[in-house]
């Protein structure tokens, strides 16, 4: 398998249009961060499902919009899943002033950065994540309105 990103959607309804144009984009994306891609699975899912899988593998007890798992060390092409909680990003939308759609692609943009390297634990950090979302998103939609 080489550089295949599929999307899947366990228990939630969301319109999700352009999926070809946002997978051609995630490549551009990792290809820009330097890193190749085997395979990447987004999965959305409700607040409830990815609590669980909060609680299960990272001993985590509170919901979260994303969790990123990394099969692969950083030397190697990705190999990775994205899990998104659809719940948590209307309710980040609501409460950040934006639209479902842009805060869901900066989610995903988000967890494709970390698999590139990027942290969010410091200030700085968070600093960097941010301007490399800014920097994605500004790109996407600059071309994908």
């Amino acid at each position: 398998m080489s550089n295949v990103i599929r999307f899947f959607f366990n228990d939630v309804q969301i319109s999700f249009r352009d999926r070809t144009i946002l997978k051609l984009f995630l490549a551009s994306l990792f290809k820009k961060e330097r890193r190749s891609i085997d395979y990447l699975n987004i999965i959305f899912c409700t607040d409830e499902s990815l609590l669980q899988i909060n609680k299960d593998f990272l001993n985590h007890n509170y919901y979260t919009d994303i969790i990123t798992f990394h099969y692969t060390s950083s030397d190697q092409p990705i190999q990775a899943e994205l899990y998104i909680s659809v719940d948590r990003v209307r309710e980040n939308a609501d409460n950040l002033g934006s639209t479902i759609n842009a805060e869901l692609h900066r989610v995903i943009f988000h967890g494709c950065l970390h698999l590139c390297g990027y942290g969010d634990k410091t200030s700085q950090q968070i600093k960097k994540m941010r301007e490399r979302e800014n920097h994605y998103l500004r790109l996407y939609f600059s071309k994908h309105k």
